[in-house]
């Protein structure tokens, strides 16, 4: 396991002696390096939250370094890329800096020339993320509406794909497993998009009785069929110019999958015993929780229809995946418990909340919402049933490293106490005995920031 301080390089030289001097240079410095002898495998370790900067030599076999920085852009235009330059280069890196790389290093180059402008570039970088982490939480906090919790890596990556995606017209497809959250998903995407003005029409199509949910969706003219009355207005209809969250796809019938796929490619209606199509402007968000490629291949979903809804997907982690989120989760679950209840929240000792951290938590987020809410109204008196539960995941402590292990519980213990005191500083040191500065470090460390414990 790396150590959470060491600050990754990726250094791409095609020349052996240079990938080992450098490398050495970088190392001795306290930087985790990755050498390598090509560009292609350096494409497969960046991404938008990578917080390492990397270096690479403009010819090389196979991608150069040029046309490296230009895919390495591609996936985030922030991310420093320095240039190794032979003497007849010079002029093309000075292009290449127009075009947005970092810096340039002319062979032969000293250690401290590549150690300061690795300096530089990796602050430069550290200070992008930081802006964005804020300006991510800001807008999480500040917006109306549903909102997406947490600050694990995996989760800021979906609230900005999921923001980017809100005002798009596609459709789009969301897969996580039960209690994940994907009807608070589907709202977001609603309330800050351009149809948030108009209805959010939700139905559970395992729910509806297979012999009704035609009607539910396409609704029904007077004497359509037996009972029917009056004309009816389906949930196509009413979300017209809003959107539809159609929950559990995967329960439709087979027969329903077809009309489902002909009115996403026409987005027009006809009422059960009526021949008038009625135009559509609606878009639909669709959520499953099992895999529907498996479904195709096993005959119980249309190939057609699943590439028609899969233009965006969006996969919502287990909470067993993002376990750093838990202490956040559990803070405004309960604080919204609390408010409900008109009962003062309870503080939670550090031996519980690690107890959570360490639960698998097969009902994931809606499990810690309902035992956030027993806590509250219970109090030191409510049972964690899972207490004395073996866990198998597998970064339980079982099989972690002692210093893994002590690390979890430091930053679970920091996570609990700037919680409970609504994250002040002098509250949170003086109840863990630290000094500001050590608390200051350890916070830096595991990445908490006081302004997401604000009550």
């Amino acid at each position: 396991m790396n150590k959470p301080d060491l600050l990754p390089v990726i250094l791409i030289d095609d020349e052996h002696h240079i990938r080992v001097a450098a490398g050495q240079t970088l190392e001795l410095a306290g930087y985790e390096v990755t050498t390598l002898e090509r560009a292609e495998p350096a494409l497969e370790r960046v991404s938008e939250d990578w917080p390492g900067v990397v270096i690479t030599d403009i010819n090389l076999p196979g991608i150069d370094g040029l046309e490296l920085m230009r895919r390495i852009h591609q996936v985030d235009a922030d991310l420093p890329v320095i240039l190794i330059t032979g003497h007849g280069d010079i002029s093309m890196a000075v292009s290449a800096i127009r075009e947005g790389a970092y810096d340039f290093i002319e062979k032969p180059f000293a250690a401290e020339l590549l150690l300061d402008v690795v300096r530089r570039a990796l602050d430069k970088r550290n200070l992008t993320l930081e802006i964005r982490q804020l300006r991510d939480e800001l807008e999480a906090q500040n917006v109306p509406g549903p909102r997406i919790i947490g600050n694990t890596p995996i989760l800021r990556a979906l609230r900005r794909t999921s923001r980017s995606v809100a005002g798009m017209p596609a459709d789009i497809l969301i897969h996580a497993e039960t209690g994940c959250g994907k009807d608070l998903l589907a709202r977001y995407l609603h309330e800050h998009g351009p149809r948030r003005e108009h209805n959010f029409v939700a139905i559970n199509c395992g729910a509806v009785p297979e012999n009704l949910i035609e009607s539910e969706l396409f609704g029904h003219e007077a004497g359509a069929f037996t009972d029917a009355k009056t004309r009816r207005i389906g949930k196509f209809e009413h979300a017209s110019g809003g959107t539809l969250f159609l929950d559990e796809i995967e329960s439709m019938p087979m027969a329903l999958q077809i009309k489902l796929l002909r009115v996403l490619e026409e987005r027009a209606i006809e009422r059960l015993g009526s021949n008038t199509l009625i135009p559509l402007d609606l878009r639909v968000i669709a959520a499953t929780k099992v895999d529907l490629r498996q479904e195709v291949a096993a005959g119980r979903f249309r190939e057609d229809l699943y590439y028609r809804l899969n233009v965006v997907k969006l996969d919502i982690p287990p909470l067993r995946e993002r376990r750093e989120d838990i202490p956040l989760l559990f803070q405004h679950f309960a604080l919204v418990a609390s408010s409900q209840y008109g009962r003062e929240m309870p503080s939670l000792s550090a031996e519980r909340m690690h107890s959570l951290m360490l639960h698998d938590w097969p009902g994931n987020v809606r499990e810690l919402r309902n035992l956030a809410e027993r806590y509250v109204l219970l109090g030191e008196g409510c049972t964690f049933d899972f207490d004395n539960r073996p866990i198998s995941d597998p970064d339980s402590v079982g099989e972690m490293s002692l210093p893994q292990q002590v690390e979890r519980f430091e930053k679970m213990l920091i996570h609990t106490e700037l919680g409970r005191h609504g994250g002040s500083i002098k509250d949170t040191q003086e109840s863990l005995g630290l000094p500001r500065k050590t608390l200051y470090d350890k916070m830096k460390k595991y990445g908490l920031d006081k302004r997401d414990y604000k009550q």
